[in-house]
């Protein structure tokens, strides 16, 4: 389910006791994703936008350790084999939102039943928490999409920055003939860097831009290579 990071070893062993001895802190990069072909794809392929778009982030997230790193027992740094996405619904009646979690697999359309079955069994609850036993191996993502936002930060007010990756995006909008859609990466600078999440950013972009279904139902194009 994990590994220990051999914190001896680790070329970013300095970086990591900087960013949560001295300066504890996280940051945020907000980029515009080009959604174009994507949804073109998705509209072909009648497919819903939030859970297919879930699904790409976390395919990306899980190819790189650094968005799975998180503090164990004994503050061990661990690595997880796979983390799930951690989503919000929204509640029209109310404007309340709840967070709920699906099961992560690399096959899409299981995924994308997951995120059904979820939805039909959860969507009209209310509170914060409405899917129980949510694995510690998860990541936040969320939408605003009332807004097309050009900055976005997450504020904790904890002793230290948690090492989770928060996603967050917003409203796409059509300019010179494409969509663009703001996206935002919020980390702790102990696990990753600039260069890390531009690598995360840049590689969602690939995935969306090749992100396709042949007639059998069979998602093409998601190398990341």
């Amino acid at each position: 389910m994990f590994h220990i990071v051999d914190f001896e070893k680790w070329e970013r062993r300095e970086y990591f006791k900087y960013y949560t001895e001295q300066l504890k802190c996280a940051y945020s990069i907000t980029a515009n994703l080009d959604v174009t072909l994507f949804k073109k794809s998705l509209k072909r392929n009648t497919l819903k936008f939030y859970p297919s778009f879930i699904y790409c982030v976390t395919y990306n997230i899980n190819s790189m350790p650094e968005f799975r790193m998180r503090l164990g027992e004994n503050n061990q740094l661990i690595v997880y084999d796979i983390v799930h996405p951690n989503y919000t619904i929204f509640h029209k009646d109310d404007h309340t939102f709840s967070d709920i979690w699906s099961e992560y697999t690399d096959d899409f359309y299981k995924f994308y039943d997951n995120y059904k079955c979820d939805m039909e069994k959860y969507s009209d609850i209310k509170g914060v928490k409405i899917k129980p036993n949510q694995p510690i191996n998860f990541y936040c993502i969320s939408c605003v999409p009332w807004l097309s936002f050009t900055g976005y930060s997450t504020y904790s007010s904890g002793s230290s920055p948690s090492l989770m990756p928060i996603i967050t995006y917003g409203k796409y909008h059509e300019e010179n003939g494409k969509w663009l859609m703001p996206f935002t990466v919020t980390i702790s600078h102990a696990v990753a860097d600039g260069y890390h999440v531009s690598k995360l950013i840049n590689s969602i972009q690939t995935t969306i831009d090749k992100f396709n279904i042949d007639k059998n139902g069979v998602v093409l194009s998601m190398n990341l290579t």
